[in-house]
């Protein structure tokens, strides 16, 4: 091990907090191109296991109200029959799927994001469901996990979370400051997320997950530990901490936000800094690089038993090796490769009303690439890879970037020794720019977001 040299934190986030993919898959959805269409995936779906388990994620691109620094693919639905007409070619992309697959699998998680999957009303959401149990056998104790926005939990919405067997409840808050909120179009007391979080218990869910973020307009470190503490008063069982992506090339509504309030990458880590500190004197343990959960959390057994999954959600404990992706834009994951739908709902709407899956693109990953996959996924995961038995089980060679490695050895980030990497605490933020060192296809993707 060579000699560490602290580096101040201005030094690192010049060197190491410049713009790279967030590695919910490798290849990244840059890469996916039109090779991969709708045959693909049936043939795909066809070669399946049988008897392996399924996941399911089901995108819903519609919001109650818009928030200004979303990146998410969603719009304003104000018609009933616009989220009615939307549930019911839901039902239609389900029943198709599951001709393809062609026997019956068994489920054990399903995931409903989007946007907001409650945007959809009540009997709609029991429509779905009532079609995925219909065409799947979903596991007595599967999980259920929802994206609510605490706003807008009124109506028969409550009702039917209780109905399709809501096991995780996953809020939004991003931050409680008054300024921070009226900045970002998301106004969403403390007295109103905890009445939506005591509704959820109510109803049997057994796990809380609260979204923070920082790096927003007017937010400072100060703010976001307040916020975090706030959060914490809820008794979340996990908490995701999110970095502000700004990125107004792609999503127009971010252009109206204060630019000019949005702290510099001092302040922006400073925030990161002081959520994480208030996470952890609560005794949440840190989970990759950005989830805290209780120590008895079944994310964090799995992160601790080296069993932790890194998908197009985030951080889980979800190991089934299909997910199969319902609705515009959502992302499916097979043995054979990433399928991914119409981004926009008329495409998707027309596919599926010619009968045909509404895949629009995807990608074969190479052998190559799979094993980066693996490196990329264990560094982000277990913060920890052994890089030649990684090459040894892909039986194929592998040229690590020894010199950039030294240099963040050097830097205090991780140690690396003989093929093997172990991020240190100092380097957790900078996670993804580590990540990207195994990423030969980074120069031929798009603008990212910034790794801290």
């Amino acid at each position: 091990m060579g000699i560490i040299i602290r580096m101040d934190i201005r030094t690192l986030l010049a060197r190491y907090g410049g713009d790279v993919p967030r590695y919910t898959s490798y290849p990244t959805a840059p890469h996916f191109g039109p090779a991969v269409d709708a045959d693909t995936y049936a043939s795909w779906l066809a070669a399946t296991d049988p008897t392996a388990p399924v996941s399911l994620y089901l995108h819903v691109p519609f919001c109650d109200e818009m928030c200004l620094y979303c990146g998410c693919s969603t719009t304003v639905a104000r018609r009933a029959d616009v989220r009615q007409s939307y549930a019911n070619l839901l039902v239609r992309e389900i029943g198709l799927v599951a001709a393809a697959l062609g026997k019956r699998r068994r489920v054990t998680h399903i995931h409903w994001g989007g946007g907001t999957p409650t945007a959809l009303p009540g009997k709609a959401m029991r429509e779905v469901d009532a079609a995925l149990r219909q065409h799947f056998d979903v596991e007595n104790d599967a999980e259920v996990a929802v994206e609510l926005d605490p706003r807008h939990l009124g109506g028969d919405r409550i009702a039917a979370l209780a109905a399709i067997g809501t096991r995780r409840a996953s809020f939004g808050v991003q931050d409680f400051d008054p300024q921070v909120q009226q900045a970002i179009g998301r106004i969403q007391s403390h007295a109103q997320t905890a009445t939506a979080v005591a509704a959820m218990r109510g109803i049997g869910v057994r796990s809380i997950n609260l979204d923070l973020m920082y790096g927003l307009p007017h937010q400072t470190p100060a703010g976001a530990a307040e916020t975090a503490r706030r959060a914490l008063a809820l008794a979340p069982d996990r908490v995701a901490v999110f970095g502000y992506a700004h990125v107004p090339w792609m999503r127009q509504r971010q252009k109206l936000l204060p630019e000019a309030a949005l702290p510099g990458p001092l302040e922006r880590f400073a925030s990161r800094a002081a959520i994480d500190a208030t996470m952890r004197e609560a005794g949440f343990v840190a989970i990759g690089l950005d989830h805290y959960a209780r120590p008895q959390d079944s994310l964090a057994r799995a992160a601790s038993e080296g069993h932790l999954v890194r998908n197009f959600q985030g951080y889980t404990t979800d190991d089934a090796p299909v997910l199969l992706g319902f609705g515009a834009s959502s992302i499916g994951s097979l043995p054979q490769g990433f399928v991914q739908n119409h981004a926009d709902v008329p495409s998707w709407r027309e596919a599926l009303n010619a009968g045909r899956l509404p895949v629009a693109r995807g990608i074969a990953p190479t052998p190559e690439d799979r094993m980066r996959a693996e490196i990329i996924s264990r560094l982000l995961c277990d913060l920890s890879v052994n890089l030649g038995a990684v090459a040894r089980r892909h039986n194929l060679p592998l040229a690590w970037p020894t010199a950039a490695l030294r240099t963040m050895e050097r830097d205090g980030l991780l140690v690396f020794d003989h093929g093997r990497i172990r991020v240190r605490e100092e380097g957790r933020p900078f996670l993804r720019s580590i990540a990207a060192l195994f990423d030969t296809r980074l120069a031929l993707a798009g603008r990212h977001s910034q790794a801290v």
